[in-house]
């Protein structure tokens, strides 16, 4: 897995180039967007209409998880066939508009206090976002030279994930205020329009396939996208590790809530302390990557990456061995929790894991860009948008499994880090493989 360029300067000066810094800032809008709208859907449904239509909040958020992951899964493989048909710089504005029409919904559904429709609206910023993401990352290497690469997703996966730590954060804040609807509703659509602003000057592509005739059975297309991938196995284990970093990344987010309440005793602002630094060292670890490998596209450090997500998951477990908290308790503050030195090395342990975690995911799309063939591309991230809903599809089903057999979160963690190790190792066999045969090439 290495493609030999000559590159690795700082990756920042990227953001003074037009090919580059328009469909980052267009991404990182509707990132921020999407987890924005999320975030204050969910506050608004737990603490205020799911009491007043006397529903559970939980099975609601758990309903809300899967409506959006469902579009993934049901309409990447038809974005695949639109990023080839046509020219994909306008074919991101065109889903840019679309989200402003949605996010109109959205204030709509917010005004009326109506679950239906802001389950409809989340629906559909699932879609807009599954027939954005081929767009996003076939461009890259249409506009960038290979030695570009490393640092371009670099900068894509840290703004992604800072995205969706401030979308949440500022949804949650501004949604229960004294005009928190009103203020989300006009912020989602100004978001939405500022994101189309900045897809204005993303510049034009080429079209790959501009007679490619349409299939639209979805199951079956669905079906030949994955095994029309599967005989390149450098493409297609790729594709495999960067769903098993959504299958770990999904299962430490979604336990942080509880986590932090059942095992450390903190209350939510601890969560989202937690949540803060797993985004921070994603996007550190993102970061670093360009200068490690100095701008070659090579997987040679994701499996000891993963080793490393794992040694921390490990520590992670050791240190969540504490005593039972009694009934009752009072949860502790984010000043009461930072007040401890021995929770300092929680919060060192989820840096590890997801500072890991970008160095092992970065690589895997970069290889996916230059590897593929260039026809074949946005079909190939499309397959990626459907197995990595599906390995967050599993990681929520077996999460669910072990809680119900007894098993503590801690014991959870503890149980992803014996899997890692097992990919690790499924990894490094295959990078010796792919290395050897780069070297044979040569």
């Amino acid at each position: 897995m290495t493609d030999k360029k000559q590159g690795g300067g700082s990756q920042f000066a990227l953001f003074r180039s037009r090919k580059f810094a328009p469909l980052f800032w267009t991404m990182f809008l509707g990132a921020f967007n999407d987890n924005f709208f999320k975030s204050a859907m969910v506050i608004l449904i737990t603490y205020r209409l799911a009491d007043e239509m006397g529903a559970d909040a939980r099975i609601l958020v758990t309903l809300a998880a899967g409506v959006f992951i469902l579009p993934f899964v049901v309409f990447s493989a038809l974005a695949g066939q639109l990023a080839d048909k046509y020219e994909r710089s306008a074919l991101v504005r065109k889903v840019k508009i679309a989200e402003i029409v949605v996010m109109s919904g959205a204030a709509a559904g917010f005004y009326l206090g109506s679950i239906p429709l802001l389950m409809a609206v989340l629906f559909l910023m699932g879609a807009q976002s599954a027939f954005f993401g081929p767009l996003k990352y076939s461009i890259l290497p249409q506009h960038l030279e290979k030695c570009d690469l490393i640092g371009a997703n670099g900068l894509v996966e840290t703004g992604t994930f800072l995205a969706i730590l401030l979308g949440t954060i500022f949804g949650g804040i501004f949604i229960l205020g004294g005009s928190g609807i009103h203020i989300v509703s006009l912020l989602v659509i100004g978001i939405a329009a500022a994101g189309w602003a900045a897809s204005l000057y993303i510049p034009p592509t080429r079209v790959i396939d501009p007679f490619l005739e349409f299939r639209f059975n979805i199951f079956k297309e669905t079906f030949l996208l994955v095994d029309g991938i599967r005989p390149q196995r450098d493409i297609f284990l790729s594709v495999l590790a960067i769903s098993w970093f959504y299958f770990v990344g999904g299962t430490f987010l979604s336990q942080f809530p509880t986590y932090t309440k059942t095992v450390i005793g903190a209350d939510e602002q601890v969560a989202t302390l937690f949540l803060a630094v797993f985004s921070v060292g994603v996007g550190s670890g993102s970061l670093a990557c360009n200068g490690l490998l100095k701008g070659e596209i090579s997987g040679r450090y994701v499996p000891a990456s993963a080793i490393g997500m794992a040694a921390f998951s490990v520590l992670l477990y050791l240190s969540g061995v504490r005593a039972t908290l009694p009934p009752g308790a009072p949860l502790i503050t984010i000043w009461g929790f930072l007040g401890s030195f021995g929770n300092a090395a929680v919060l060192l342990c989820l840096f590890g894991i997801s500072f890991c975690g970008g160095l092992y995911i970065v690589p895997l799309y970069a290889i996916i860009q230059s590897r593929s063939d260039e026809s074949r591309l946005a079909s190939v991230t499309a397959c990626t948008n459907i197995m990595d809903s599906l390995f967050m599809v599993i990681s929520s089903l077996l999460t669910t499994a072990l809680l119900a057999s007894g098993f503590s979160i801690p014991q959870i963690f503890l149980t992803l880090a014996a899997l890692t190790v097992i990919a690790a190792w499924v990894i490094r066999d295959a990078v010796r493989e792919q290395d050897g045969a780069v070297r044979k090439a040569e």
